[in-house]
């Protein structure tokens, strides 16, 4: 049967706070419409009677780990592509890497953290494993992570509709992209040997620790902060910056900003910070 309820101001504002306690993000009356939206698809994929039916079941305490996960995979927005912000990458070729390359560093350990379905951690790969062929730069690895546990399966498949890679230049799409045999199909695949240099895990931002292991040399964190309120932007970079290595490079999306931030980074192009 079709869901015909919608949201009540009482269980909008009870998913809001609870929204914003698990992930960070604020969830404003204006977005009363699009949260009402996206539970509509819950409601009926879990047999629920109603809106109100779904939402006192999220809320009730009772919850398991893998519905509260279909929830906030339900809720969180995962607006990526290839080659997005395309001037950050232009920036690693042109001056992150011979920088690295001048330190003598043969290893990058690199950090796609709010990586979505992975679009973002593999042309970070595309442009590396380029670098590296072309330039002799370093080897690397890339750890990609997200807190939707269905756009880490995606990742890790790292199979994608095929208009989706048409940003990727035509040389590195003839060698990092995989056209399917049958002409039928309309999705692609990232090549094998790229996609083992990415691993997958789910991570929440919110967390007071990342347990990502070894500090890392690169990490792009692009267009998550704009979600958050600014005292959660700055817990957040605080604790990004404690996972990167001294002279290590931070990216945030070309509409954030760190102002007001007392971090040990100093801005080295638009959007693109250095930890001194």
């Amino acid at each position: 049967m079709p869901v015909t309820d919608g949201i009540s101001p009482q269980h909008f504002r009870a998913l809001s706070a609870l929204i914003y306690s698990a992930t960070g993000i604020r969830m404003p009356p204006s977005k009363t419409t699009m949260l009402e939206g996206r539970l509509r698809r819950r409601v009926r994929d879990n047999g629920f009677a109603s809106i109100a039916d779904y939402c006192a079941y999220i809320l009730s305490g009772d919850v398991s780990q893998a519905d509260m996960d279909d929830f906030l995979n339900a809720v969180t927005t995962n607006k990526t592509d290839f080659f997005r912000e395309r001037n950050h990458f232009d920036f690693l070729v042109s001056d992150i890497l011979p920088d690295y390359q001048k330190r003598g560093q043969r290893m990058l350990r690199c950090w796609s953290a709010a990586s979505s379905n992975g679009a973002e951690a593999y042309t970070l790969a595309m442009v590396l494993d380029d670098y590296a062929r072309t330039k002799d730069g370093p080897d690397y690895e890339i750890l990609a992570t997200d807190l939707d546990t269905e756009m880490l399966q995606t990742g890790i498949r790292g199979i994608y509709p095929a208009e989706m890679v048409t940003p990727v230049p035509p040389a590195l799409r003839r060698r990092y992209v995989m056209e399917p045999k049958d002409p039928s199909r309309r999705d692609v695949r990232i090549a094998a040997a790229l996609r083992k240099k990415v691993s997958f895990g789910r991570l929440n931002l919110m967390n007071d620790h990342y347990p990502i292991g070894a500090p890392v040399d690169i990490i792009l964190c692009r267009n998550v902060l704009i979600y958050f309120d600014k005292p959660t932007q700055h817990k957040v970079v605080t604790r990004l910056c404690e996972q990167l290595r001294p002279g290590g490079y931070l990216l945030l999306g070309h509409s954030e900003s760190i102002a007001g931030f007392s971090g040990q980074l100093k801005s080295v192009c638009n959007t693109v910070f250095q930890k001194v």
